[in-house]
């Protein structure tokens, strides 16, 4: 482990802090600062030649300015010799932009991870994907975390009977019928139509969900619009009380204001983006930490060990 150095960029240095700890090392010095016009200018300001670097940034909201800024992270450790870069990427910002579904539109999530190769980056370690292709835009080694073992572990603690999973849409499917074997719930999907980038239709359910106790499972909350409208919709068909668990608390526009009005009873989120402040005022708020998950992700890169045991031991275990 004496080789292995932990940095932060400026996206979530308490996440970083929290992973540093975990592992028992310090954060790595460096200097972030901008100059008078705006740019980002990063400098390493101890030595990493033949180090194994692990540079810790979501690329979440200023997602341009936190991109550019590992950009540059990773061009400077590349510079300075570093024996292997890794860039964990707890949110990767883009990643709905993952195909090209009408004219003359980028494809942004390839483009992403052509720019962060095109840096120097060997690795890449992320969470939670929006679709789990973005994989395949890389031409390095991806390592694709999954918070399952966090909230499968937060809401057997809850004890929920008569549980039912839910899809909040039919391509979230896969994950929700995993999170219905581990707690022991029965599975439902709602037909969603997305009318625009902020505007969704929930449509019917498809399973039984009344008089039943609710997890709805996403991989995001950006507008609040997917998880409140079919919640309004569990609810109008019988449903008792409605969980919500998403990885990513994006939490833009009216998010905060839907869910509190919402017939929502808890949320869980994680801390791969940092809370807002009009986030941390929801009452039916917690926020549920992957540090000692991307920790041991780390921890087991470095020493060339498996990941996949890891999650498959954690995924199956019912203490």
């Amino acid at each position: 482990m004496e080789q292995l150095k932990v940095f932060s960029g400026s996206a979530n240095r308490p996440l970083a802090e929290a992973i540093a700890r975990y592992l028992k090392k310090p954060l790595g010095e460096v200097m972030l600062t901008r100059f008078p016009d705006g740019e980002s200018f990063v400098k390493i300001t101890e030595d990493v030649r033949g180090r194994d670097i692990f540079v810790i940034q979501p690329t979440c909201s200023p997602q341009n300015d936190n991109l550019m800024e590992l950009l540059l992270f990773i061009d400077a450790a590349h510079r300075a010799s570093a024996d292997r870069i890794t860039a964990v990427i707890p949110y990767y910002g883009y990643a709905r932009q993952d195909r090209k579904d009408e004219g003359r539109v980028p494809i942004s999530a390839k483009l992403v991870a052509s720019m962060l190769q095109a840096a120097g980056v060997d690795r890449v370690v992320t969470v939670h994907l929006h679709a789990h292709q973005v994989q395949g835009f890389f031409d390095i080694p991806v390592d694709h975390l999954l918070p399952e073992p966090v909230f499968v572990k937060h809401f057997r603690n809850m004890h929920l009977e008569n549980l039912t999973v839910v899809s909040p849409d039919v391509g979230n499917v896969k994950t929700a019928r995993r999170y219905a074997e581990f707690l022991n719930g029965d599975l439902a999907i709602i037909d969603k139509e997305r009318i625009s980038g902020t505007e969704v239709r929930a449509g019917a359910v498809i399973g039984n969900v009344e008089g039943r106790t609710v997890l709805m499972v996403d991989d995001m909350i950006t507008s609040g619009g997917t998880i409140t409208k079919a919640a309004t919709l569990l609810k109008a068909v019988g449903a008792l009380d409605i969980y919500v668990a998403a990885t990513h608390a994006v939490m833009c526009e009216n998010a905060v204001t839907r869910i509190s009005q919402s017939p929502i009873k808890s949320v869980a989120v994680t801390d791969t983006i940092p809370l807002s402040s009009a986030a941390r005022t929801l009452k039916n708020l917690t926020q549920l930490s992957l540090a000692p998950l991307l920790g041991e992700a780390i921890k087991r890169i470095h020493l060339h060990q498996s990941i996949s045991e890891l999650f498959l031991r954690k995924s199956r275990s019912r203490s």
